[in-house]
């Protein structure tokens, strides 16, 4: 075995998970530290995190402080992690502008080699006790605009996007962009699939990755799969994925259940990884595989 097939592990630490669904989720900037040591020492290469403010019915503005504060004692000992933040999605009340600009101040920081760039707008809305959809309003809305924004700030930064996919048609979004060689160096597509209780993405199943694989045969984009409200090893999408040669996401802003901890996933998806026969990678091996540009002085 050689690290070019080397899998690559990437935990959501937290999301909008709050304590009262899940105890062990990191909220603080000492518990994300702490969260994301212990993931990167357990197997993990990406560590995706959130702080408290919403994705939803903010202001559009993320304070970058608390990202700070929790990541620079995390680089300080792993120099080579590879971090990224979240955005609250777009709509009448913010512009991309103000979404992005927590993103600058951390890439001015130089605290983060990815960026997300989520391609299209999704119904996050979900399911009561019955099975009727909740009478939600959560749209996470991004435009072809924001992308076209997102795009270039990644490559003004030197940073690689994670690309957020989760319905078919925000595939056929970002092809545009390939075909057109819009793609910032070290881009990965983050492949999310939708859980029983959640109204978005495609069920996460064979049939449903295999559909989006035809979809980007050719493009040689690295890709990794997640299923929103569940856990893809638990469900069999890791596995398919692996042996299929894509990377795996999970962690406890998409299981969002009471149960495990983040550590508990990541060493979950280290044994699965090692039972297709392939390597788990480190920061280093992450960022080479995506071809990451290299970190600013």
């Amino acid at each position: 075995m050689t690290n070019d097939n080397a899998a690559i592990i990437e935990v959501s630490l937290n999301g909008g998970t709050a304590k009262a669904v899940n105890p062990h989720v990191p909220r603080t900037p000492d518990e994300v530290t702490a969260d994301a040591l212990a993931c990167l020492e357990a197997g993990a290469a990406i560590i995706h995190s959130h702080t408290d403010d919403p994705n939803f019915g903010g202001t559009g503005r993320h304070d970058p402080a608390p990202y700070l504060e929790g990541w620079k004692p995390v680089l300080a000992k792993h120099p080579d992690a590879l971090l990224y933040p979240t955005m609250e999605g777009g709509g009448a009340h913010t512009t991309i502008t103000e979404r992005a600009a927590h993103l600058r101040v951390l890439a001015d920081n130089h605290v983060m080699r990815m960026a997300i760039v989520d391609m299209g707008t999704t119904n996050m809305g979900g399911l009561d006790a019955q099975g009727v959809p909740t009478a939600s309003e959560s749209l996470f809305i991004n435009t072809n605009g924001d992308a076209h924004y997102m795009f270039e700030f990644c490559r003004r930064h030197g940073l690689g996007p994670s690309i957020g996919i989760i319905e078919p048609g925000s595939i056929r979004v970002m092809l545009g962009f390939w075909r057109n060689g819009l793609l910032p160096q070290g881009s990965m597509v983050r492949l999310m699939f939708g859980g029983e209780k959640v109204l978005c993405g495609l069920p996460p199943t064979p049939a449903a990755l295999d559909l989006y694989l035809k979809m980007l045969d050719g493009t040689g984009l690295p890709w990794c799969v997640a299923t929103i409200g569940g856990n893809p090893v638990e469900n069999g999408l890791a596995r398919y994925a692996l042996e299929r040669g894509g990377h795996v996401r999970l962690g406890l802003e998409d299981l969002a259940a009471p149960g495990p901890t983040n550590v508990d996933l990541v060493r979950s998806a280290v044994e699965l990884i090692e039972s297709v026969g392939r390597p788990v990678a480190t920061p280093s091996d992450a960022a080479a595989l995506l071809g990451l540009p290299a970190p600013a002085n």
